[in-house]
């Protein structure tokens, strides 16, 4: 990106920053005057980039093609190859007896997008990528220091307790799945057999992530928020301050709900107008972010039947880190199970990952309970 571009990409964000800090002290106008500044910079933003781009775009098209562009295109053409002939050869992490193949690295890239292109929970925590299928990382403990003492002249100075520190592992586990398809598909053009594969892993992927992610999330101990005077507390005094400039309040539907009728004294309602937030609202000076149902589902009491949603408030990214090995694996057959009488191909998708709570203290699991 070119300097200019970067400049403006400055400015937006540091007037962004002026108007967050308006809209916590309450000076709506002067926020909206502020929002009128950002829109005109990324307006003269996106011009410059347009025109940057295509300036780029106009050079790329006089250079020769490089041979690398073929190069990717004949891996993609390869790989669908191999699954039109049952990957004969093995290609695959682990045992070469595996007969699986490795995805070439633009599907799998096209298979983020779309992992990440709807609810994804992975998108508000810490994602590391890794090389090996399992490791630690060493976190120093937060502790309660106690500060210096006064020491007499002459008199013996006191032991003062050392950091400790404590160790996360992880140990990368395999998940999987396959699908059936009519090996008409198999006689379709490279690209409706890459674009099948895309939609299906991605889709699987994102649900896999997220029933992670929501699982691991859900072993918190659970803070009843009744009114609007339990989320303050929630907010000012059970979340650590240190969290407080990067955390988000995380709702489903139903708490998104019920926060939209939440009123202070003076009749006004709660969520406020925000430019930063991806709802547009924001709680107690926090961006809200929204997830449907589906993927963060209300918790039921299974002896009353009643319904509880949840109002997750903290900085997740500090919370959550999935260690992602990153590697998506293919594998096919035409006579295994019953796919021979049908004339059907069966495709396996392998990936491995790993969820951990890095740090529980950053974030507050609160639940609301429906009517």
């Amino acid at each position: 990106m070119p300097k200019e571009l970067r400049e403006l990409l400055e400015q937006i964000n540091n007037k962004k920053e002026e108007a967050r800090k308006l809209l916590a002290e309450n000076k709506i106008e002067e926020a909206k005057k502020l929002k009128e500044e950002i829109v005109a910079l990324q307006e003269k933003f996106d011009i410059a980039k347009e025109l940057y781009e295509e300036q780029k775009q106009t050079i790329e098209d006089k250079e020769p093609l490089k041979p690398t562009v073929q190069v990717k295109e004949n891996e993609v053409e390869a790989f669908v190859n191999h699954i039109r002939t049952r990957f004969r050869n093995a290609m695959s992490e682990g045992s070469n007896q595996d007969g699986g193949y490795t995805v070439p690295q633009d599907i799998q890239t096209r298979i983020n997008e779309l992992r990440e292109s709807k609810d994804a929970l992975q998108n508000l925590i810490t994602v590391e990528p890794v090389t090996t299928l399992s490791g630690s990382r060493v976190f120093k403990k937060r502790s309660q220091q106690t500060g210096f003492v006064e020491v007499a002249e002459g008199a013996a100075i006191g032991e003062k307790a050392t950091p400790q520190f404590t160790l996360l592992q992880y140990q990368v586990k395999k998940y999987a799945g396959f699908f059936r398809v009519t090996n008409e598909l198999l006689n379709d053009s490279t690209e409706a057999i890459v674009n099948t594969l895309v939609r299906w892993i991605g889709d699987e992927s994102r649900v896999t992530r997220n029933n992670l992610i929501a699982s691991l999330l859900g072993t918190k101990a659970k803070t009843a928020i009744a009114d609007l005077d339990a989320l303050k507390q929630v907010v000012n005094v059970q979340l650590d301050p240190v969290f407080r400039s990067t955390s988000s309040v995380i709702v489903n539907q139903d708490a998104y709900n019920w926060l939209d009728t939440l009123k202070d004294q003076n009749g006004q309602y709660l969520l406020q107008p925000s430019i930063s937030s991806p709802t547009g609202r924001q709680l107690l000076g926090l961006p809200v972010v929204i997830v449907s149902n589906k993927v963060l589902a209300n918790r039921v009491d299974g002896g009353t039947g009643a319904q509880f949603a949840p109002i997750i408030v903290g900085d997740l990214k500090e919370a959550v880190v999935m260690f992602d090995r990153q590697r998506t694996e293919i594998m096919s057959s035409n006579v295994a199970m019953d796919a021979f009488e049908t004339d059907a191909t069966l495709w396996r998708a392998i990936e491995r990952m790993d969820v951990k709570l890095r740090d529980d203290e950053a974030f507050v699991f609160g639940e609301v309970q429906l009517a």
